[in-house]
């Protein structure tokens, strides 16, 4: 190939091109477009495909129908009443659920700050601490997002950690 050609050839490969963005959504796993009408190729040409961003903002649920129920009891043990909060499905930070469950509790007449759900930042567990009265009851289906290794009910005045019960 002569100097003038491998000029030619770069001057071609290096000219702008035809280029085409396509933006596809969709609030499920799995995502499945059709184009119409669909895109035609002319067959004399060489074409390449790419993914330039794939963004994925909380768009997996952590809380659904398996893990949304959050049960506690307030009052004494002569008292003792299981109230299970639901959360909808969706995606929860901790703040989050501990947030949703509060305002659940003082909806139901309870003090929201009995029960109290925040995080160590250190051993990226969940911490609980109960007070007045408050347990909570591990054993029902749980959020597994707070679950961790809890299997017990938890009373009054105690605190625990998703891997230890004090």
């Amino acid at each position: 190939m002569s100097d003038t050609e491998l000029l030619e050839k770069i001057v071609q490969n290096t000219e702008p091109k035809t280029a085409t963005q396509i933006v596809v959504s969709d609030n499920s796993t799995k995502i499945k477009t059709t184009f119409y009408p669909p895109l035609e190729l002319g067959k004399t040409r060489k074409y390449e495909m790419a993914l330039v961003n794939l963004e994925t903002y909380y768009s997996f649920p952590n809380i659904d129908s398996s893990n949304n129920i959050f049960r506690y009891s307030p009052g004494s043990s002569q008292q003792r009443q299981w109230v299970d909060i639901r959360i909808p499905e969706g995606s929860y930070d901790l703040i989050d659920i501990a947030e949703t469950i509060k305002i659940s509790m003082k909806r139901n007449g309870h003090n929201g700050e009995s029960i109290k759900i925040t995080a160590n930042t250190n051993t990226l567990k969940s911490v609980m601490e109960f007070s007045n009265d408050f347990i909570v009851d591990f054993r029902v289906q749980v959020f597994s997002v707070l679950q961790g290794t809890f299997t017990k009910k938890a009373s009054t005045n105690h605190k625990m950690s998703s891997t230890s019960y004090q």
